[in-house]
Protein backbone atom coordinates (compact mmCIF):
# COMPACT_ATOMS: atom_id res chain seq x y z
CA UNK A 1 0.00 0.00 0.00
CA UNK A 2 2.79 2.48 0.94
CA UNK A 3 4.77 1.68 -2.31
CA UNK A 4 1.37 2.53 -4.31
CA UNK A 5 0.57 5.62 -2.45
CA UNK A 6 4.55 6.92 -3.12
CA UNK A 7 3.87 6.14 -6.78
CA UNK A 8 0.68 8.08 -6.90
CA UNK A 9 2.51 11.21 -5.42
CA UNK A 10 5.59 10.79 -7.97
CA UNK A 11 3.20 10.61 -10.69
CA UNK A 12 0.96 14.15 -9.60
CA UNK A 13 4.17 15.49 -8.89
CA UNK A 14 4.87 15.06 -12.62
CA UNK A 15 1.46 16.27 -14.06
CA UNK A 16 1.65 19.79 -15.82
CA UNK A 17 0.47 23.12 -13.86
CA UNK A 18 -2.41 24.47 -15.39
CA UNK A 19 -1.47 27.49 -18.00
CA UNK A 20 -3.85 29.90 -15.55
CA UNK A 21 -1.85 29.41 -12.08
CA UNK A 22 1.48 30.26 -13.43
CA UNK A 23 0.52 33.47 -14.85
CA UNK A 24 3.06 36.04 -14.83
CA UNK A 25 3.46 38.57 -12.83
CA UNK A 26 2.58 42.46 -14.51
CA UNK A 27 4.79 44.63 -16.22
CA UNK A 28 6.27 47.40 -14.16
CA UNK A 29 6.17 50.63 -16.92
CA UNK A 30 7.43 54.05 -16.40
CA UNK A 31 4.00 56.68 -16.59
CA UNK A 32 3.41 58.80 -19.35
CA UNK A 33 4.35 62.43 -17.65
CA UNK A 34 1.09 63.80 -18.50
CA UNK A 35 -0.42 60.85 -16.67
CA UNK A 36 1.52 61.48 -14.04
CA UNK A 37 0.64 65.31 -13.98
CA UNK A 38 -3.09 64.92 -14.47
CA UNK A 39 -3.08 62.33 -11.36
CA UNK A 40 -0.94 64.89 -9.06
CA UNK A 41 -3.18 67.83 -10.02
CA UNK A 42 -6.59 65.77 -8.93
CA UNK A 43 -4.77 65.28 -5.54
CA UNK A 44 -3.93 69.24 -5.15
CA UNK A 45 -7.17 70.68 -6.86
CA UNK A 46 -9.61 68.64 -5.09
CA UNK A 47 -12.77 71.04 -5.85
CA UNK A 48 -13.18 74.13 -6.91
CA UNK A 49 -13.10 75.79 -3.62
CA UNK A 50 -9.25 74.07 -3.25
CA UNK A 51 -8.31 76.32 -6.46
CA UNK A 52 -9.53 79.87 -4.87
CA UNK A 53 -7.88 78.54 -1.76
CA UNK A 54 -4.41 78.09 -3.10
CA UNK A 55 -5.01 81.37 -5.57
CA UNK A 56 -6.63 83.76 -2.52
CA UNK A 57 -2.82 82.57 -0.33
CA UNK A 58 -0.72 83.17 -3.69
CA UNK A 59 -2.77 86.91 -3.63
CA UNK A 60 -1.78 87.33 -0.51
CA UNK A 61 1.77 85.94 -0.54
CA UNK A 62 2.07 88.97 -3.28
CA UNK A 63 1.19 91.72 -0.25
CA UNK A 64 -2.04 92.44 -2.04
CA UNK A 65 -4.77 94.87 0.17
CA UNK A 66 -7.48 93.58 -2.15
CA UNK A 67 -8.47 90.50 -3.17
CA UNK A 68 -11.82 89.97 -5.52
CA UNK A 69 -13.35 86.63 -6.02
CA UNK A 70 -15.74 85.65 -8.83
CA UNK A 71 -17.01 82.16 -9.30
CA UNK A 72 -19.67 80.81 -12.07
CA UNK A 73 -21.53 77.43 -11.53
CA UNK A 74 -19.69 76.60 -8.23
CA UNK A 75 -16.39 77.17 -9.81
CA UNK A 76 -16.89 74.97 -12.58
CA UNK A 77 -17.47 76.95 -15.29
CA UNK A 78 -15.26 79.84 -14.05
CA UNK A 79 -13.05 81.25 -11.22
CA UNK A 80 -11.65 84.38 -11.31
CA UNK A 81 -9.16 85.78 -8.57
CA UNK A 82 -8.17 89.42 -8.75
CA UNK A 83 -5.67 91.46 -6.66
CA UNK A 84 -3.25 94.89 -6.40
CA UNK A 85 -0.46 92.20 -5.15
CA UNK A 86 3.07 92.94 -6.65
CA UNK A 87 2.29 90.94 -10.17
CA UNK A 88 4.34 88.82 -12.07
CA UNK A 89 7.69 90.06 -14.00
CA UNK A 90 7.37 89.20 -17.75
CA UNK A 91 10.33 86.98 -17.47
CA UNK A 92 8.63 84.36 -15.51
CA UNK A 93 5.75 84.47 -17.54
CA UNK A 94 6.52 81.58 -19.54
CA UNK A 95 7.64 79.27 -16.73
CA UNK A 96 4.81 80.56 -14.32
CA UNK A 97 2.50 77.19 -14.51
CA UNK A 98 5.61 74.58 -14.62
CA UNK A 99 5.38 72.00 -11.94
CA UNK A 100 7.76 73.27 -9.34
CA UNK A 101 8.72 76.55 -10.22
CA UNK A 102 8.18 78.69 -7.25
CA UNK A 103 9.88 81.77 -5.91
CA UNK A 104 8.92 81.30 -2.45
CA UNK A 105 12.29 78.91 -2.03
CA UNK A 106 15.22 77.44 -3.52
CA UNK A 107 16.62 74.69 -1.45
CA UNK A 108 14.70 72.30 1.02
CA UNK A 109 15.69 74.08 4.21
CA UNK A 110 14.16 76.77 3.20
CA UNK A 111 11.11 75.23 4.69
CA UNK A 112 12.26 75.44 8.09
CA UNK A 113 11.80 79.39 8.19
CA UNK A 114 8.78 79.27 5.05
CA UNK A 115 6.35 81.81 6.21
CA UNK A 116 4.81 82.25 3.07
CA UNK A 117 1.35 80.09 2.22
CA UNK A 118 2.57 78.83 -0.95
CA UNK A 119 6.03 76.42 -1.49
CA UNK A 120 5.97 73.17 -3.52
CA UNK A 121 5.20 75.09 -7.06
CA UNK A 122 2.22 72.45 -7.90
CA UNK A 123 -0.98 74.02 -7.09
CA UNK A 124 -0.80 76.90 -10.86
CA UNK A 125 0.67 73.70 -12.74
CA UNK A 126 -2.11 70.98 -11.63
CA UNK A 127 -4.91 73.84 -12.62
CA UNK A 128 -3.27 73.90 -16.11
CA UNK A 129 -3.88 69.96 -16.27
CA UNK A 130 -7.48 70.14 -15.24
CA UNK A 131 -8.45 73.68 -16.49
CA UNK A 132 -7.98 76.40 -18.70
CA UNK A 133 -6.02 79.06 -16.92
CA UNK A 134 -5.35 83.08 -18.19
CA UNK A 135 -3.13 85.26 -16.07
CA UNK A 136 -3.20 88.46 -16.69
CA UNK A 137 -0.76 91.12 -14.71
CA UNK A 138 1.28 94.01 -14.26
CA UNK A 139 4.02 95.30 -12.53
CA UNK A 140 5.09 98.76 -10.80
CA UNK A 141 6.76 100.39 -13.76
CA UNK A 142 5.20 98.68 -16.30
CA UNK A 143 3.21 100.67 -18.99
CA UNK A 144 0.76 98.28 -19.66
CA UNK A 145 0.18 94.35 -18.91
CA UNK A 146 0.79 90.96 -20.32
CA UNK A 147 -2.25 88.41 -20.61
CA UNK A 148 -0.79 84.47 -21.05
CA UNK A 149 -2.74 81.68 -21.34
CA UNK A 150 -1.57 78.23 -20.04
CA UNK A 151 -2.45 74.06 -21.06
CA UNK A 152 -0.81 71.21 -19.01
CA UNK A 153 1.60 73.43 -17.45
CA UNK A 154 2.84 74.90 -20.80
CA UNK A 155 2.07 78.73 -21.98
CA UNK A 156 0.31 78.24 -25.16
CA UNK A 157 1.64 81.38 -26.85
CA UNK A 158 3.89 84.29 -26.27
CA UNK A 159 2.25 86.68 -23.93
CA UNK A 160 0.02 89.95 -25.43
CA UNK A 161 0.15 93.27 -24.05
CA UNK A 162 -2.53 94.58 -23.25
CA UNK A 163 -4.80 96.78 -20.82
CA UNK A 164 -4.47 96.30 -17.11
CA UNK A 165 -4.92 97.01 -13.47
CA UNK A 166 -2.21 97.08 -10.72
CA UNK A 167 -1.85 93.38 -9.80
CA UNK A 168 -2.63 90.06 -11.14
CA UNK A 169 -5.85 88.29 -12.58
CA UNK A 170 -5.60 84.20 -12.69
CA UNK A 171 -9.23 83.00 -14.40
CA UNK A 172 -9.85 79.21 -14.69
CA UNK A 173 -12.45 77.98 -17.21
CA UNK A 174 -13.59 74.40 -17.50
CA UNK A 175 -12.36 73.31 -13.93
CA UNK A 176 -12.41 69.07 -14.62
CA UNK A 177 -13.32 69.41 -18.04
CA UNK A 178 -10.90 66.39 -19.13
CA UNK A 179 -12.34 64.09 -15.28
CA UNK A 180 -15.67 63.31 -16.51
CA UNK A 181 -15.87 61.25 -12.78
CA UNK A 182 -15.17 63.92 -10.83
CA UNK A 183 -17.02 67.22 -12.75
CA UNK A 184 -19.93 65.12 -12.84
CA UNK A 185 -19.74 63.98 -9.07
CA UNK A 186 -19.12 67.57 -8.22
CA UNK A 187 -22.04 68.52 -10.99
CA UNK A 188 -24.66 65.79 -8.64
CA UNK A 189 -23.20 67.33 -5.11
CA UNK A 190 -23.97 70.51 -3.68
CA UNK A 191 -22.78 73.53 -5.10
CA UNK A 192 -19.71 74.42 -3.94
CA UNK A 193 -19.95 78.12 -3.67
CA UNK A 194 -21.14 78.28 -0.37
CA UNK A 195 -17.75 76.25 1.07
CA UNK A 196 -16.32 79.17 -1.41
CA UNK A 197 -17.97 82.01 0.24
CA UNK A 198 -17.09 80.47 4.21
CA UNK A 199 -13.54 80.08 3.00
CA UNK A 200 -13.51 84.07 1.80
CA UNK A 201 -14.95 84.65 4.86
CA UNK A 202 -12.46 82.83 7.32
CA UNK A 203 -9.54 84.77 5.45
CA UNK A 204 -11.31 88.37 5.71
CA UNK A 205 -11.74 88.22 9.59
CA UNK A 206 -7.85 86.83 9.84
CA UNK A 207 -6.11 89.32 7.02
CA UNK A 208 -7.59 92.23 8.57
CA UNK A 209 -5.86 94.16 6.56
CA UNK A 210 -7.18 92.89 3.15
CA UNK A 211 -10.13 93.90 1.28
CA UNK A 212 -12.39 90.60 0.34
CA UNK A 213 -15.06 90.32 -2.22
CA UNK A 214 -16.98 87.17 -3.31
CA UNK A 215 -19.71 86.89 -5.90
CA UNK A 216 -21.11 84.77 -8.47
CA UNK A 217 -21.05 85.47 -11.93
CA UNK A 218 -23.26 88.27 -12.55
CA UNK A 219 -24.36 89.32 -9.79
CA UNK A 220 -24.84 92.79 -8.17
CA UNK A 221 -23.95 91.83 -4.74
CA UNK A 222 -21.18 90.07 -2.86
CA UNK A 223 -21.73 87.40 -0.55
CA UNK A 224 -18.78 88.66 1.09
CA UNK A 225 -17.82 92.10 1.28
CA UNK A 226 -15.06 93.15 3.92
CA UNK A 227 -12.86 96.21 4.29
CA UNK A 228 -9.54 96.73 5.61
CA UNK A 229 -9.93 97.52 9.46
CA UNK A 230 -8.04 97.70 12.36
CA UNK A 231 -10.33 95.98 14.42
CA UNK A 232 -10.81 92.01 13.98
CA UNK A 233 -14.25 92.05 15.76
CA UNK A 234 -15.44 94.75 13.29
CA UNK A 235 -14.47 92.20 10.50
CA UNK A 236 -16.49 89.77 12.23
CA UNK A 237 -18.95 91.52 12.72
CA UNK A 238 -19.17 92.72 8.77
CA UNK A 239 -18.38 89.20 7.54
CA UNK A 240 -20.65 87.26 10.31
CA UNK A 241 -22.95 89.84 11.25
CA UNK A 242 -23.89 91.23 14.52
CA UNK A 243 -25.25 88.56 16.38
CA UNK A 244 -21.84 86.88 16.14
CA UNK A 245 -19.95 89.74 17.23
CA UNK A 246 -21.64 90.97 20.00
CA UNK A 247 -21.24 87.25 22.29
CA UNK A 248 -17.40 86.91 21.64
CA UNK A 249 -14.93 86.99 24.64
CA UNK A 250 -11.37 87.59 23.83
CA UNK A 251 -9.24 85.16 24.96
CA UNK A 252 -5.10 85.26 24.93
CA UNK A 253 -2.40 82.90 25.84
CA UNK A 254 1.42 82.74 25.82
CA UNK A 255 3.87 80.08 26.82
CA UNK A 256 7.78 81.53 26.75
CA UNK A 257 8.90 78.96 28.97
CA UNK A 258 11.56 76.00 27.35
CA UNK A 259 12.33 77.46 23.76
CA UNK A 260 10.76 74.38 21.92
CA UNK A 261 7.54 74.89 23.57
CA UNK A 262 6.99 78.65 23.25
CA UNK A 263 3.71 80.12 21.42
CA UNK A 264 1.22 82.72 21.44
CA UNK A 265 -2.57 82.42 20.81
CA UNK A 266 -5.00 85.06 21.02
CA UNK A 267 -8.53 84.94 19.81
CA UNK A 268 -12.48 85.52 20.18
CA UNK A 269 -14.72 82.93 21.77
CA UNK A 270 -18.65 82.66 21.89
CA UNK A 271 -20.49 82.78 25.45
CA UNK A 272 -23.01 81.28 26.65
CA UNK A 273 -25.39 83.71 25.00
CA UNK A 274 -24.53 82.48 21.90
CA UNK A 275 -26.80 79.43 19.97
CA UNK A 276 -25.61 77.35 16.79
CA UNK A 277 -26.34 74.36 14.92
CA UNK A 278 -22.77 73.41 14.60
CA UNK A 279 -19.31 74.92 15.29
CA UNK A 280 -17.49 77.44 13.64
CA UNK A 281 -13.40 77.16 14.05
CA UNK A 282 -11.25 79.46 12.20
CA UNK A 283 -8.13 78.54 12.62
CA UNK A 284 -4.79 80.11 11.76
CA UNK A 285 -1.17 79.08 12.52
CA UNK A 286 1.18 81.44 11.50
CA UNK A 287 -1.16 83.34 8.95
CA UNK A 288 -1.99 79.81 7.08
CA UNK A 289 -5.50 78.86 7.54
CA UNK A 290 -5.92 75.20 8.49
CA UNK A 291 -7.67 72.11 10.37
CA UNK A 292 -6.60 70.98 13.68
CA UNK A 293 -8.94 68.01 15.19
CA UNK A 294 -7.39 67.65 17.89
CA UNK A 295 -7.60 71.21 19.17
CA UNK A 296 -11.34 71.34 18.00
CA UNK A 297 -12.20 67.83 19.53
CA UNK A 298 -10.79 69.77 23.39
CA UNK A 299 -12.86 72.77 22.81
CA UNK A 300 -15.75 70.80 21.99
CA UNK A 301 -15.07 68.81 25.37
CA UNK A 302 -15.11 71.79 27.21
CA UNK A 303 -17.97 73.86 25.62
CA UNK A 304 -20.26 70.56 26.45
CA UNK A 305 -19.26 70.46 30.34
CA UNK A 306 -19.40 74.11 30.73
CA UNK A 307 -21.87 75.44 28.77
CA UNK A 308 -24.21 72.70 27.64
CA UNK A 309 -26.43 74.76 26.19
CA UNK A 310 -24.13 76.64 23.91
CA UNK A 311 -22.13 73.64 23.22
CA UNK A 312 -22.04 74.65 19.73
CA UNK A 313 -19.71 77.52 19.75
CA UNK A 314 -17.66 79.96 17.28
CA UNK A 315 -13.80 80.24 17.33
CA UNK A 316 -11.80 82.10 16.04
CA UNK A 317 -7.68 81.59 17.42
CA UNK A 318 -4.63 82.70 15.42
CA UNK A 319 -1.24 80.58 17.19
CA UNK A 320 2.28 82.35 15.97
CA UNK A 321 4.89 79.73 16.71
CA UNK A 322 8.46 79.66 15.36
CA UNK A 323 8.62 78.56 12.21
CA UNK A 324 11.27 75.76 13.06
CA UNK A 325 8.65 74.35 15.36
CA UNK A 326 5.86 73.90 12.44
CA UNK A 327 5.80 71.26 9.57
CA UNK A 328 3.81 72.34 6.66
CA UNK A 329 4.50 70.15 4.03
CA UNK A 330 2.30 67.14 5.61
CA UNK A 331 -1.25 67.13 3.49
CA UNK A 332 -1.48 67.69 -0.38
CA UNK A 333 -3.76 70.98 0.06
CA UNK A 334 -1.37 72.09 3.05
CA UNK A 335 -4.57 72.19 4.85
CA UNK A 336 -3.26 70.47 8.26
CA UNK A 337 0.23 71.12 10.04
CA UNK A 338 1.86 69.26 12.65
CA UNK A 339 3.35 70.98 15.66
CA UNK A 340 6.07 70.63 18.09
CA UNK A 341 4.86 69.96 21.24
CA UNK A 342 1.32 69.58 19.85
CA UNK A 343 -0.16 68.23 23.41
CA UNK A 344 1.28 70.43 25.25
CA UNK A 345 -0.22 73.06 23.29
CA UNK A 346 -3.40 71.71 22.93
CA UNK A 347 -3.68 71.48 26.49
CA UNK A 348 -2.52 75.27 27.73
CA UNK A 349 -5.08 76.33 25.22
CA UNK A 350 -7.81 74.10 26.91
CA UNK A 351 -6.99 75.17 29.93
CA UNK A 352 -7.75 78.57 29.41
CA UNK A 353 -10.86 78.10 27.36
CA UNK A 354 -12.44 76.37 29.87
CA UNK A 355 -11.08 79.18 32.73
CA UNK A 356 -12.44 82.10 30.29
CA UNK A 357 -15.78 79.89 30.15
CA UNK A 358 -16.06 79.51 33.88
CA UNK A 359 -15.34 83.12 35.09
CA UNK A 360 -17.88 84.13 32.45
CA UNK A 361 -20.68 82.16 33.36
CA UNK A 362 -20.33 83.17 37.01
CA UNK A 363 -20.22 87.18 35.88
CA UNK A 364 -23.25 86.06 34.09
CA UNK A 365 -25.04 84.67 37.17
CA UNK A 366 -24.33 87.34 39.65
CA UNK A 367 -25.63 89.82 37.44
CA UNK A 368 -29.10 88.20 36.62
CA UNK A 369 -29.27 87.64 40.98
CA UNK A 370 -28.38 91.22 40.74
CA UNK A 371 -31.04 92.26 38.16
CA UNK A 372 -33.71 90.40 40.20
CA UNK A 373 -33.13 90.75 43.93
CA UNK A 374 -34.98 87.63 45.59
CA UNK A 375 -34.70 85.62 42.82
CA UNK A 376 -32.10 83.03 42.59
CA UNK A 377 -31.07 82.39 39.09
CA UNK A 378 -29.21 79.26 37.94
CA UNK A 379 -27.87 80.15 34.11
CA UNK A 380 -26.01 77.05 32.78
CA UNK A 381 -23.91 76.15 35.30
CA UNK A 382 -22.56 73.10 35.92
Amino acid sequence: MEIEQDITEVQMEDEPIPASLTKEPPKIQRLEESVVNRIAAGEVIQRPVSAVKELTENSLDADSTSISVVVKDGGLKLIQVSDDGHGIRYEDLPILCERHTTSKLSKFEDLQSIRSMGFRGEALASMTYVGHVTVTTITTGQLHGYRATYRDGLMVDEPKACAAVKGTQIMIENLFYNMAARRKTLQNSADDYPKIVDLISRFAIHHTHVSFSCRKHGAGRADVHSLATSSRLDAIRSVYGVSVARNLMKIEVSDTGPLNSAFKMDGLISNSNYIAKKITMVLFINDRLVDCGALKRAIEIVYTATLPKASKPFIYMSIILPPEHVDVNIHPTKREVSLLNQEFIIEKIQSVVESKLRSSNKSRTFQEQDSAPGRLFQVARN
